[in-house]
């Protein structure tokens, strides 16, 4: 028998800096910030605890002390589980994996509620450990690593190779960084929220060429919780929820950059996964009021834009620049700010894209509120986009 899965409540922290360095005299503890998360989720749900059958929670970085830290947090906050307690893991594609297997408790009848939470903490964390520590996550170690080719410059060259097919302008490309912030402004869990004019972006100093400071994420802690329920318990509630309508996958069996030639701005995983979801759905792109897509550089967002058919192939960059996928726009992309203004604390990500959907779906959005917004896409991935998992949420009316 299968139901359902729908979510009823989100809560995550703002966006920011929470880890203290590892000599500092007063340590952030993570049970702490994420305990307050998970009771404020609960009480956006409007359920008690005791409804709680399964916990699904994205691993950790390998920062911070405590390990095992799923089935710790389960005993300080009191909570058994009859369906499942587990942490589940998949880089940046981590957040998406926990509301994945939230959600399949709810669809196989396991679950009446089901929470999909996780923390990411790695701002204390010295600067060159941190480089050391992603390298291995990402790349080859006997080859990748050894050269110092990090996630950025797979960005990089990606942008150099967009930009010489296409004649797209990095000023083009920049724009995807104005029209992130401008949501921002006004979303209060972002990190970032002064206004950016393109001028500022493309004044600041290059990370690695062509994108600079403010077209790639900085580091950034985080922590969400998410509420599923069975659409039994949702009715039940009597307050807006979200109904999930699809989901799709794919994986094209490739770590990072493939030794096997290929199209470098085709995001094969993304269209896959992408028409897969929409097939489950029975809708498509067009059917969309907004998109929260997992983009750490404007050039991923550009990217996958294209793959999505959100915008035509070559065409994502000037769709971008002519306001096409901002505020008020034909189709806007990452209304919480994305990854480059709301922030992108990687193990979490995916989950404050779901928190974006919650609040755009059930209209609370406040100004950057998508007007009528009634179904949208929520994306994560790993890797150069090798991977993507795409769910479809509808607002239950």
């Amino acid at each position: 028998m299968t139901t359902t899965p729908c979510i009823i409540g989100a809560a995550a922290l703002p966006v920011g800096r929470y880890q203290a360095p590892r000599d500092a005299d007063i340590q952030t503890l993570e049970r702490e910030l994420l305990a307050g998360v998970v009771i404020e989720a609960l009480a956006d749900a409007g359920i008690d605890k005791s409804l709680v059958d399964a916990m699904v929670f994205g691993l950790e970085r390998d920062y911070p002390r405590q390990r095992y830290f799923g089935t710790f947090m389960a005993s300080y906050l009191r909570l058994p589980a009859t369906a499942t307690l587990a942490e589940v893991t998949g880089n940046g594609m981590t957040g998406g994996l926990a509301f994945d297997q939230a959600a399949n408790e709810i669809l196989l009848g396991r679950a009446r509620v089901a929470l999909a939470l996780g923390i990411n903490l790695e701002t204390g964390i010295p600067t060159d450990e941190h480089l050391d520590n992603t390298m291995r996550h990402t790349g080859d170690v006997d080859f990748h690593t050894p050269f110092g080719f990090t996630p950025i410059s797979w960005y990089a060259m990606d942008a150099m190779r967009y930009m010489h097919d296409t004649g797209a302008t990095r000023a083009e490309l920049a724009s995807v960084a104005v029209k992130s912030r401008a949501f921002a402004v006004h979303n209060p869990l972002a990190q970032y929220r002064t206004p950016l004019a393109l001028e500022e972006v493309l004044a600041q100093r290059m990370i690695v060429e062509p994108l600079g400071l403010f077209e790639v994420p900085g580091r950034a802690d985080g922590a969400v919780c998410i509420v599923l329920a069975s659409e039994a318990v949702a009715r039940a509630s009597g307050a807006p929820y979200l109904r999930l309508r699809g989901r799709g996958y794919f994986h094209e069996g490739a770590h990072q950059i493939n030794e096997v030639p290929n199209d470098m701005t085709a995001y094969v995983a993304a269209e896959a996964a992408g028409k897969a979801a929409y097939d489950d759905a029975g809708i498509a792109p067009g059917d969309l009021d907004f998109a929260e897509i997992y983009a750490p550089c404007t050039i991923t967002e550009v990217l996958a834009s294209e793959a999505f058919g959100l915008a035509p192939r070559g065409r994502g960059a000037a769709a971008a620049a002519a306001g096409e996928t901002g505020p008020g726009g034909r189709i806007p992309i990452s209304p919480s700010g994305g990854c480059l203004s709301r922030g992108h604390p990687p193990w979490v990500t995916g989950l404050y894209s779901f928190v974006e959907a919650a609040e755009q779906l059930r209209g609370r959005a406040g100004k950057r509120q998508i007007v009528s917004a009634h179904m949208g896409m929520i994306v994560a991935e790993l890797g150069n986009y090798n991977a993507a998992l795409v769910h479809i949420l509808e607002a239950a009316r």
